[in-house]
């Protein structure tokens, strides 16, 4: 599997590049944005990695425009910064998973492994999920209520699927976070919180009944009143 590491610092780099190819992959390199953007439109990897601080064009920047250019290979944003207003971010730019530094190389491999193998599992089928007057459409990536079509960000999409399919259980917030983010649940992050209220907003605001509930010290769940 080809790989592509964007990172500006060469001993970070390089010491990336080398675990990856030892750990039988292929490796391109970039040290700024705008080259990592030429590459990724160019050629096909398996998944992008790429830090946030970059010359050229930042992580956050290089996200965007590549899921602008219909780049949808996986993204992992490495970056110093860990508060979660810079999580939810790169999240809303197009990464699909955030590593904080300093990592050890072997919850970098494990991202990636993860990663590459989520973006070899494509399924063809159209499917609708329905529900207390909500319908998404997986294939489509619309959702309507009661008819209404509502607008949500990759990210709150992906959050309203899970809790639609577990409609009737309470979900902690790490089982949210591990299957919406890929995230080994830091207690000190309020990224899920900050989703449910987007979502809530978008789909219970305005709407007689309710379909987001939290159970206090459990987590959410998702059912009609």
């Amino acid at each position: 599997m080809k790989l592509l590491v964007v990172e500006d610092e060469p001993k970070t780099l390089h010491a990336i590049q080398q675990g990856l190819e030892e750990s039988q992959f292929e490796v391109d390199i970039a040290y700024d944005g705008l080259l990592a953007k030429r590459l990724a439109l160019k050629n096909t990897y398996a998944a992008i990695i790429t830090d946030l601080i970059l010359p050229g064009l930042n992580g956050y920047e290089l996200c965007r425009q590549l899921r602008a250019e219909g780049v949808s290979t996986p993204i992992l944003m490495l970056t110093a910064l860990d508060e979660t207003e810079d999580r939810i971010m790169g999240f809303d730019a197009g990464a699909d998973q955030y590593l904080a530094k300093p990592f050890q190389f072997a919850e970098l491999l494990a991202r990636v492994r993860s990663l590459t193998k989520r973006g070899t599992q494509v399924t063809m089928t159209a499917q609708m999920l329905r529900y207390g007057g909500i319908e998404i459409n997986l294939d489509a990536k619309t959702v309507t209520r009661d008819g209404q079509p509502i607008d949500l960000t990759a990210r709150e999409f992906a959050l309203l699927e899970f809790l639609m399919r577990n409609q009737g259980r309470v979900l902690s917030k790490p089982a949210i976070a591990e299957h919406v983010w890929d995230l080994n649940f830091d207690t000190g992050t309020n990224v899920v919180e900050v989703y449910i209220n987007y979502l809530r907003k978008k789909i219970d605001k305005g709407f007689d009944k309710k379909l987001i509930h939290t159970h206090f010290g459990m987590g959410y769940m998702f059912k009609e009143e």
